[in-house]
């Protein structure tokens, strides 16, 4: 009984964060190209709680409005876990995921398919066993990787994730606090790499794990390889040689229901995003919020203009 009442209270906690997390904004894109069949619904679109993710999920959201669909944007809500069992839960009816985070820990495969179409159509295939489907990946690939600073690669000789055994001590890593439970994680470097004395840095924001690494606090951080701070010389990412971090191509998830209920013109609207990210892109937009600043809506809006995609 114990257990029961806590899984309803944790169901309940979710569904009660999500009706307060994000919302569409009052900065609705133009309107363009013909008005999507009225449904009593929004969509809800889902997004996870750092930057990228904050412009995914508007990037998608406006694409949508511009085509007249109705959209609840969720952002925020957290890591792959909590955001999948909002998916499966009715929560949500989409969001951007990353196609290895989804195979590792979500399905629980841990061997590493040698091309990304294989993960993709992995992915896809468990998704669909849920009532689920992904769309189109993107061009772009971020993975998860772990760098350190130049001067430290140089003094302990650092060139691939396995050197880490050379150095002395508890090897401390700023990381998302997910990052101690996932095989893409502690877990990992353990099995994969034989790699014991380490110690997850709580940092959640990437500003806060580039910061600990600058200052010294840490040994390693851990990095998205589209991250805008990574575009220069100020880091190194150490290699991994034994694939511990699968492909990072994101592929938006969407319940099959939904995509029923609106037809072809839906899969179009996010196909024609998702096929304009490339790695480039991506990372100057990552840069533009966490360097420069801006909102992660203004930056989407500026993408989607450029591509005429609103």
């Amino acid at each position: 009984m114990l257990r029961r009442s806590l899984a309803l209270l944790a169901m309940a906690m979710l569904a009660l964060a999500l009706s307060a997390c994000g919302g569409s904004g009052d900065d609705a894109a133009q309107t363009t190209g013909s008005v999507a069949p009225a449904t009593t619904e929004p969509i809800r679109i889902g997004a996870k709680n750092f930057t990228e993710q904050s412009i995914l999920g508007e990037l998608y959201r406006q694409a949508l409005e511009a085509k007249g669909f109705e959209v609840d944007l969720k952002a925020d809500i957290g890591s792959t876990e909590i955001i999948h069992r909002a998916l499966r839960g009715g929560a949500v009816d989409m969001y951007p995921e990353y196609v290895g985070v989804l195979l590792s820990e979500v399905a629980e495969v841990r061997s590493r398919p040698r091309r990304a179409a294989e993960s993709y159509e992995l992915a896809k295939a468990y998704e669909h066993e849920g009532g689920f489907t992904l769309l189109a990946q993107t061009p772009f690939s971020d993975s998860n990787a772990l760098a350190v600073k130049p001067a430290f690669a140089r003094r302990h000789g650092l060139r691939t994730i396995a050197d880490l055994r050379r150095l002395k001590g508890t090897v401390k890593i700023a990381a998302l606090p997910e990052f101690r439970t996932r095989f893409e994680g502690l877990q990992g470097l353990r099995e994969v790499y034989r790699l014991r004395r380490l110690m997850v840095v709580r940092a959640e924001a990437s500003k806060e794990r580039y910061a600990a690494l600058d200052g010294g606090d840490v040994d390693v951080a851990l990095v998205f390889t589209t991250e805008g701070q990574l575009a220069g010389t100020d880091y190194v990412v150490l290699d991994d040689p034994r694939g511990l971090f699968a492909s990072g191509h994101v592929a938006p998830v969407l319940s099959a229901a939904i995509l029923a209920t609106h037809g072809p013109r839906l899969q179009a609207a996010i196909d024609a995003v998702s096929e304009k990210l490339t790695t480039p892109a991506m990372r100057k937009m990552n840069a533009a919020v966490d360097v420069g600043g801006r909102l992660p809506g203004d930056v989407a809006r500026e993408f989607l203009r450029a591509n005429r995609l609103i």
